[in-house]
């Protein structure tokens, strides 16, 4: 279940004159990104960067000559100078490098997906709890307008009754060589949903097929909720067009975000069906329901510098992030699922 439906962050309410020290480990790919969204930020010093390729460490010289640079990440897991680690590697890697982060008094902010396995993932949870740390597992999507303003729509009730969930996430590459495409791309939804939709997911259905590096680089789920809500997508690293398209259903509004779109990210139709008996047992009627269509507001910001301002701002104010280490988990216990299914080519998995 959604549990962190429950919860409401707000990076703009002001924290104490405290500043967080970071250090940040892995500059291949995201790595970057996360080092530029954390210049400018208040309350916060970028102290060190890691990384195990001299080519990558260069860049980093290049965009940050002020910071430290070292090849040996035990420098920074082991700092006291440092309070708070990023983990920006591939997930092979997740579990060791926040143990030992953990382990050494640091708060943990972990790249997506938080672990390779659920025991790994609540192995980080239990000592992040008894070490009083914080955990937050870069879910960047929970920070986009487009998906504040989705959760809104369904709490405030403007969608009604969640029918169905449907998400297309495709493109041709990037191909990974240490995860399946469904590990890669699925992440980004399964975490969405699970902050949206506020039930448990009870069983998980997944089909694909590897063509080139041994990897699944196509794949199919669907997840089954209670309440008849279904959830479907589609992953692919051989798509010729990149498409990043989701269609939300519900009993009074249909819902299209495409994050493609510079403008209108959110169409709102006001579409639907009913359905009544007649006179007699056999007659149904339908009758369709064709109304307006808006595009809503959608506050234009950059997801991943809200979410890094979002974790200091819990880090130095106690917050529990809605993104922390349980949620984390949640969304590795149905990546396992999936990868269980794909492998019994399509056999029900209970959750």
């Amino acid at each position: 279940m959604a549990s962190a439906a429950n919860y409401v962050y707000d990076t703009c309410q002001p924290g104490p004159a405290a500043e967080l020290r970071i250090g940040v480990i892995g500059y291949g790919y995201w790595g970057p990104n996360v080092v530029r969204n954390l210049q400018g930020l208040e309350n916060c010093q970028l102290v060190a960067i890691c990384d195990s390729n001299p080519a990558n460490l260069q860049g980093a010289r290049q965009a940050r000559p002020d910071v430290e640079l070292t090849r040996d990440c035990s420098e920074l897991l082991t700092s006291t100078q440092i309070d708070a680690i990023a983990v920006v590697t591939p997930v092979w890697t997740h579990f060791d490098l926040a143990k030992s982060a953990l382990q050494n008094g640091k708060h943990v902010f972990v790249e997506k997906p938080f672990t390779s396995t659920t025991q790994q993932a609540e192995e980080l949870i239990e000592l992040a709890t008894r070490n009083r740390l914080k955990i937050m597992v870069d879910h960047t999507f929970l920070f986009t307008g487009a998906v504040r303003k989705i959760r809104q729509l369904v709490d405030n009730g403007t969608l009604g009754k969640l029918y169905y969930y449907d998400s297309t996430r495709v493109n041709l590459g990037l191909f990974q060589h240490d995860i399946n495409v469904v590990w890669d791309l699925a992440p980004h939804d399964l975490s969405i949903m699970d902050y949206i939709i506020p039930k448990k997911p009870e069983a998980i259905v997944a089909t694909g097929e590897r063509h080139l590096n041994g990897h699944v680089d196509v794949a199919f789920i669907t997840i089954y909720f209670p309440g008849n809500v279904i959830a479907h997508i589609n992953v692919n690293w051989l798509s010729p067009v990149k498409v990043c398209t989701t269609l939300i259903g519900g009993e009074k509004r249909m819902l299209v975000w495409n994050d493609l779109e510079a403008d209108e990210k959110l169409k709102v139709y006001d579409k639907g069906v009913q359905m009544r008996t007649g006179h007699e047992i056999y007659e149904l009627l339908v009758s369709y329901r064709s109304g307006d269509m808006w595009a809503p507001k959608v506050e234009p910001t950059e997801a991943l510098k809200a979410e890094l301002a979002y974790f200091i701002d819990c880090i130095l104010n106690d917050r529990t992030p809605i993104n922390d280490g349980p949620a984390g988990l949640r969304v590795v216990k149905m990546l396992e699922a999936a990868d269980q299914s794909l492998k019994k080519r399509g056999t029900t998995i209970r959750l």
